[in-house]
């Protein structure tokens, strides 16, 4: 069995029950935006891919096969914000480098079973975030201008926060 590190503090402990595997605030906020533009896709979409390999794509584009994700800077070592904690290092860094692994050979798998990886960071900010995954599906023939107007006042109130 797998040893675990004991909390630092009862409210760490808290902390780190409260992260969510799925549904995170930024993932929520480029769903929404991708949404407003009219786009359809499933969440947290199994993929069941040969050799028995499982991906879970944050969104996913099944009939364009546009593979989804919005990875935290913590989670998935941000090269620029990602953070090493200084307590129980003997357990952090091997578990951010599997994540890291993990990433890497799910991106292999989705790419060789012909599926097209859009990886966005968190600091993103919202639109680029669009402009990624709408450059990866292609953009829609015609938006309806209710539906340009309502992305376009996503976008505008995203540029407040600067981030997804």
């Amino acid at each position: 069995m797998a040893e675990y590190p004991h909390p630092s503090s009862p409210g760490r402990s808290a902390n780190m029950r409260a992260n969510r595997r799925t549904d995170t605030k930024p993932e929520l906020a480029l769903r929404h935006a991708l949404h407003k533009l009219g786009y359809r896709y499933r969440k947290d979409y199994r993929l069941d891919l040969d050799g028995g390999r499982r991906v879970r794509p944050d969104i996913a584009f099944t009939a364009r096969r546009v593979a989804v994700f919005v990875d935290g800077c913590f989670w998935h070592a941000c090269p620029q914000h990602g953070s090493k904690p200084k307590a129980n290092d003997w357990y952090w860094t091997p578990k951010l480098q599997r994540n890291v692994e993990r990433d890497r050979v799910a991106d292999e798998t989705l790419t060789a079973a012909g599926w097209q990886v859009v990886r966005v960071w968190e600091h993103e900010s919202l639109e680029a975030a669009v402009a990624a995954v709408i450059a990866a599906v292609g953009a829609r023939t015609q938006a309806t201008p209710h539906q340009a107007a309502a992305a376009a006042d996503c976008l505008r109130a995203s540029r407040s926060a600067d981030k997804i």
